[in-house]
């Protein structure tokens, strides 16, 4: 069989040119060579070698070997992706153990524009006798007071009006939230805005939210859990 001066016969050109329309036709843009192409080269280089002059065997024991490594290494491919996507979902079932831990997401603070109210949501590990909450500026100075009255355990909302302790509208910024208060028992107690309880772990399009006061967050919104 005549052989061109870069070494192709009409077998292999045959065949690079099936290739090349399968490759562009199932979308491969950088013509990797897939093991069903190999052995469609394979099958159409023998079918076209001149009986006289017969591809030779070792050749031909070479491209076998070839086509079985790929095979392989497509095999072990789809098992690791099967692999990860079975890791992935354990790992977000697992989030489910952490209901009725501690979620912190790792902020107090709230902002304000000046004229409008903040509403937040803070989290009471303990019975409230009395208390209240501190909001502050970035320094630190208190600007407003609000009372927490007596409440079991739980999560509660407050609403902030945006003013200050002299009434005056508070500037906007960023402000934070803290609160003191005493237990039933009396005992000094303190909490503070960005910490609550896991509620609930809720799956949407394969990820995991869990339900933090009366928001689902994602995962990656939490940065600690005790």
């Amino acid at each position: 069989m005549a052989i061109d001066a870069y070494g192709n016969n009409a077998a292999t050109a045959t065949a690079a040119k099936t290739t090349a329309r399968t490759n562009t036709t199932s979308g491969n843009p950088n013509g990797v060579l897939g093991k069903d192409a190999f052995m469609q080269l394979l099958l159409t280089e023998l079918q076209h070698q001149d009986p006289t002059a017969p591809t030779d065997t070792a050749k031909i024991l070479s491209q076998t070997s070839q086509l079985a490594t790929l095979e392989s290494a497509d095999k072990t491919n789809t098992a690791l992706e099967k692999l990860s996507a079975s890791l992935g979902n354990s790992q977000q079932f697992s989030t489910i153990s952490a209901i009725g831990k501690t979620a912190d997401l790792g902020s107090d603070a709230i902002s304000l524009n000046k004229g409008s109210s903040a509403t937040f949501e803070v989290y009471f590990p303990n019975a409230v006798q009395k208390g209240t909450i501190s909001i502050t500026d970035g320094n630190g100075a208190v600007i407003k007071t609000l009372d927490v009255g007596t409440n079991p355990k739980g999560v509660y909302k407050f609403t902030w009006d945006g003013t200050d302790s002299n009434g005056g509208a508070a500037d906007s910024g960023i402000y934070h939230i803290n609160s003191d208060y005493a237990d039933s028992n009396g005992n000094a107690q303190k909490t503070r805005l960005g910490a609550y309880p896991i509620e609930a772990v809720r799956f949407d399009q394969g990820k995991a939210l869990v339900k933090v006061g009366s928001s689902y967050v994602p995962l990656n919104k939490i940065k600690e859990v005790y």
